[in-house]
């Protein structure tokens, strides 16, 4: 079987996380016996027009190509729609996608029918969780879809495997979309924030900011007993466009932290929080107001299960075995 991943070109981008996502699943699937074929993303209109006209037949003709995974989106639906045009033309190959983000659920809605009409010409779909997957049926989406999970995550520092119980969160993330951070005031529990934006109007008794690292640095830094995965404004909720969304994805953060072993603390409305609570590997809470009182709760004991169990999930991450698995479920429809 002549297998390939099809990759953008974008660069690491310093500390920002943003295509760690996309790099760490072609890496997997190249360390599986995979193939890579890359492009560079255009950005004039007669870069457009060449990829379309010369760069895209030049890398499809002439190859043997049984199954051809692609990471969505690229953020040009029109070239997407090239894209999945050549491949038909000069390819007999089964074409699955791995879904990062549906722009018609995430903030874009006026975008649904281009995104219904480029998803139903794959041949299958990796989505992120149940709740995509129920939502994109629901949209008429017909094309067979395997759950994700969760997303892998490369990550080469050492596993931390002996944090104990402490009543200290961390959250890494753009902190300009965290202003939720600046109304915490616990007693007892202590933030600690990693990441870009960060506005010191808060309460220094809750929060402590740690400052910015790359992707590949940052879990040497977190030394937590929780991971927080969440969005928005509101301690009671996740609100907000990207609040919402959180109730169909699942953010890259809670793979950073759980690559680590370190267990989640999240939103009981969250798609994620399924995963964290069917594999015992955090917690979910309705709100952050009653934080002090939700961690005294948690006996050492009910600790020390989750944090054998995000280890495990985090040494599976660290290998690939989640998108590995969705592959070979997708590939036998």
């Amino acid at each position: 079987m002549a297998n390939y991943v099809l990759s953008s070109i974008t660069g690491k981008d310093g500390n920002n996380a943003g295509p760690k996502a996309k790099q760490d699943i072609t890496k997997f699937l190249l360390d599986n016996n995979f193939k890579n074929l890359e492009f560079e993303f255009p950005k004039t209109n007669f870069d457009k027009m060449k990829f379309v006209m010369h760069d895209l037949p030049r890398l499809f003709k002439g190859k043997q190509i049984d199954s051809l995974i692609f990471q969505y989106p690229i953020y040009s639906l029109t070239l997407t729609k090239q894209v999945i045009r050549a491949i038909r033309k000069y390819t007999r190959a089964k074409l699955y996608f791995v879904i990062h983000d549906v722009e018609s659920l995430r903030e874009y809605p006026e975008k649904l029918s281009t995104e219904r009409e480029i998803f139903n010409q794959t041949d299958g779909m990796i989505v992120h969780n149940q709740k995509m997957k129920d939502w994109l049926i629901a949209k008429n989406i017909t094309v067979p879809m395997v759950d994700l999970e969760i997303f892998d995550y490369d990550n080469p520092q050492i596993m931390h495997e002996n944090q104990s119980l402490h009543k200290t969160i961390c959250f890494a993330g753009n902190l300009a979309k965290a202003g939720f951070i600046q109304k915490v005031s616990w007693k007892e529990t202590k933030l600690f924030a990693f990441g870009p934006n960060f506005n010191d109007n808060v309460n220094p008794e809750s929060v402590v900011y740690q400052g910015q690292f790359r992707p590949d640095e940052l879990t040497d830094h977190l030394q937590q007993s929780f991971g927080l995965v969440w969005d928005g404004q509101s301690l009671d909720k996740c609100d907000g466009v990207f609040g919402e969304y959180m109730k169909y994805n699942n953010p890259h953060k809670a793979s950073l932290y759980l690559s680590a072993g370190i267990p989640i603390l999240t939103w009981n409305q969250a798609a994620i929080a399924d995963f964290v609570l069917q594999n015992n590997v955090g917690i979910a809470v309705s709100s952050l107001e009653e934080l002090d009182d939700v961690l005294s709760h948690i006996s050492e004991n009910e600790y020390d299960q989750m944090k054998k169990n995000a280890i495990e999930v985090g040494f599976k991450m660290r290998r690939g075995f989640y998108i590995l698995n969705a592959v070979n479920k997708l590939s036998a429809f």
